[in-house]
């Protein structure tokens, strides 16, 4: 056998010592549980509002402004990125993931000032969404006309 067919048959073996462990069922469990435990608490701060006598609209309402509030504030106390790295998906699809995603792109800029920094990066991530909500608002809000 010369020195090439060797190396053939040694690199598999190689790949699979170098190559990071398929963890893709605790990475699932890690996001569900986290991503469930924030929706919990999403619904625990909603029936504290619903209980001290607000309508269930301004209960919702209010309830997604705390969990925004809430996801800004860990990610600009750095805690929200750990959370990120321990849930990976889990804490990105709840309402604080848009959050977090939108105040760590103002902080990423910060030091480029107030308006051109901050100002400007923090619609990064919004400015699509905005766009794309509105979109299909509009297309859905089209259909429904016609169909009703």
């Amino acid at each position: 056998m010369n020195k090439i067919d060797q190396m053939k048959n040694k690199y598999p073996s190689m790949v699979d010592e170098i190559s990071p462990k398929n963890t893709v069922v605790i990475n699932s469990l890690r996001a569900f549980w986290v991503g469930g435990l924030i929706c919990t608490l999403g619904q625990f701060i909603n029936n504290i509002f619903l209980r001290y006598g607000f309508t269930t609209i301004e209960a919702a309402g209010i309830t997604s402004v705390s969990l925004i509030f809430l996801g800004s504030a860990l990610t600009a106390l750095n805690v929200y990125e750990v959370i990120g790295k321990y849930a990976g998906g889990g804490s990105a699809i709840p309402i604080t993931g848009f959050a977090n995603s939108m105040v760590s792109a103002a902080v990423e800029h910060k030091a480029e000032g107030y308006v051109f920094g901050l100002g400007a990066k923090i619609f990064t991530i919004a400015g699509p969404v905005i766009v794309y909500g509105i979109i299909a608002s509009t297309a859905l809000g089209i259909i429904y006309y016609f169909i009703h």
